[in-house]
């Protein structure tokens, strides 16, 4: 392939990445888009391997790598279950990082490139710094994220005392072994500050990540999959790549705008998120303990109630969380949601920003259980209509659903937008139990009047209440 149908090739594949990106921005359009983004990356990478740059010798080499890692890809893409895709992203992330760390390294002992002035050289040196800066932090963050959403990390976070002192400390190395990296005569004396200064930014995406809790875990996987696309980006301009440039640009700048969409639906900034310590540990204690605390009792109510409810009621909205996530319900809610809407119910479900561990967790579940998308509605869309409607149904979430957001100043969430779900006539919240969600934070609606709790495992209690209603 001639370097003309190359460059040809690169801008077609921008286009339909752009195309892609434009098709996910919408359920009912988000299959095409997946299509122009597979397509998008078979011409890029098809125009990469036979472009100019890659020897005959070196085909073979990367044939067989695409066969390892797409082999690999397969088989993730067959045994990881839909509750494990968080997990999974994260994963995606540290190889992006990774792969951002080993080409900087590879760059930098190539010697068969030759700068025509000392200008040129160091540009392309703090182009590899920078890159595999980056590479660094996303690959022990990521490896860090995916720890905490599989469990296998705790989701409390990590203070560590002057904690911020410490990041500063970290960037005042990094900066300083950056000068004395630039400053290298050779190869053999470059390389002890790039291996400090990548220790370093190893060990800053373990401490940033650990010292986020749990509540603001969606908001994590969506800053590191932006910072995926800042190494991308910086991988390609070591390898002096237009198209891994524009698209890492494209990753990294939509992760950094979506980032900023949860947080402004957490009444956060992503200030705060960095500095970490909001979710997964105790519930928090309130200022001089004047805040008011939830006082009652709750009121259990067992499936065949919850049936008859639904089967009585005229509007119902669903408001899943990541409990139905964990007990795999979301294919009997669609039986239900089916059911209903034959016999007459107006179905509809109602979507936190940040309902569980990623974002769009929750469309993506619905989507999969093949929940019509016109019945999928966001949280600012459905939160007016909730007086209107005869029961309201929370499958397994919480601190979305958290009254004290708006009742309590002194709450951890307060101001933090939630689905209004104890303005319809009944609410019915399923849980396992009475434990607070990932903020840490008590929750008032669990004691209201009007609300309902059904206990237990969410698919058992759903597929109860789905033979009832079919009784």
């Amino acid at each position: 392939m001639t370097s003309s149908l190359a460059t040809v090739s690169y801008i077609g594949a921008t286009i339909l990445f752009i195309l892609s990106l434009g098709g996910l921005a919408n359920p009912e359009t988000a299959r095409r888009g997946n299509l122009f983004g597979i397509i998008g990356m078979t011409l890029a990478v098809l125009a990469t391997v036979l472009g100019p740059r890659v020897t005959p010798a070196g085909i073979s080499w990367i044939i067989g790598a695409l066969a390892v890692g797409g082999g690999i890809g397969l088989f993730a893409a067959k045994k990881v279950q839909m509750t494990q895709m968080p997990e999974l992203v994260a994963a995606m992330h540290s190889l992006v990082g990774l792969a951002a760390c080993l080409v900087g390294f590879a760059s930098y002992v190539d010697t068969s490139t030759v700068f025509p002035t000392e200008a040129e050289k160091a540009i392309h040196e703090m182009e590899i710094y920078i890159g595999i800066f980056i590479g660094a932090v996303t690959f022990s963050g990521s490896i860090i994220a995916f720890g905490k959403l599989s469990g296998k990390i705790g989701g409390k976070p990590l203070l560590l005392p002057g904690r911020h002192l410490l990041n500063l400390a970290g960037l005042l190395i990094v900066i300083w072994f950056g000068r004395e990296f630039l400053n290298a005569h050779d190869i053999q004396a470059g390389m002890t500050p790039l291996l400090v200064m990548t220790v370093v930014a190893l060990l800053f995406g373990i401490h940033m990540v650990m010292a986020i809790g749990g509540a603001d875990m969606p908001v994590v996987v969506s800053m590191l999959n932006s910072y995926s696309g800042w190494a991308a980006a910086a991988t390609g301009f070591m390898l002096s790549n237009d198209l891994l440039i524009v698209v890492g640009a494209l990753v990294g700048s939509s992760g950094a705008i979506l980032s900023y969409i949860m947080c402004r639906a957490m009444n956060r900034n992503f200030i705060s998120v960095i500095a970490g310590g909001f979710g997964g540990g105790a519930p928090a204690a309130k200022a001089g303990g004047a805040a008011e605390q939830p006082a009652g009792e709750v009121s259990p109510i067992l499936a065949a109630e919850t049936a008859e409810l639904l089967r009585e009621a005229k509007s119902v909205i669903i408001v899943p969380g990541y409990g139905m996530a964990v007990a795999q319900a979301q294919h009997t809610v669609f039986e239900i949601t089916k059911l209903l809407r034959e016999k007459g119910v107006n179905v509809r479900f109602g979507i936190h920003p940040v309902a569980g561990r990623m974002p769009g967790h929750m469309n993506v579940l619905l989507a999969e259980a093949k929940v019509p998308y016109d019945i999928v509605l966001e949280m600012d869309e459905i939160n007016e209509d909730f007086p209107a409607a005869d029961v309201s149904m929370v499958i397994g979430a919480n601190d979305i659903v958290n009254p004290a957001a708006q009742d309590d100043p002194t709450s951890p969430i307060a101001g933090m937008p939630v689905l209004e779900v104890w303005k319809a006539k009944t609410s019915i919240v399923m849980k396992r139990s009475m434990a607070s969600g990932y903020a840490g934070v008590d929750n008032p609606l669990f004691y209201k009047d009007n609300n309902r709790m059904l206990f237990g495992d969410a698919k058992k209690m759903l597929d109860e209440v789905l033979a009832a209603l079919r009784g």
